[in-house]
């Protein structure tokens, strides 16, 4: 599986709020459990933990860690 890296156009808007990404500190979110479709694009971290939140994204996904193991 590979993934081609590209930068977004400049106008590109932020999948939660609508800014334009590139006026903050922009992030790249990719679904490589579906065949690493086309990302998605965040302005900040914010919106993608408030993107997260909303759409309860992290039921079931969590990891568990046990350190005595």
């Amino acid at each position: 599986m590979s993934t081609t890296v590209s930068t977004p156009a400049s106008e590109e808007t932020c999948a939660y709020c609508e800014s334009r990404i590139f006026e903050h500190d922009p992030i790249c979110v990719r679904d490589c459990e579906d065949d690493c479709g086309s990302p998605a694009y965040f302005c900040n971290y914010a919106c993608l933990a408030a993107h997260v939140e909303e759409n309860d994204l992290t039921a079931g996904n969590a990891c568990e860690w046990s350190p005595g193991e």
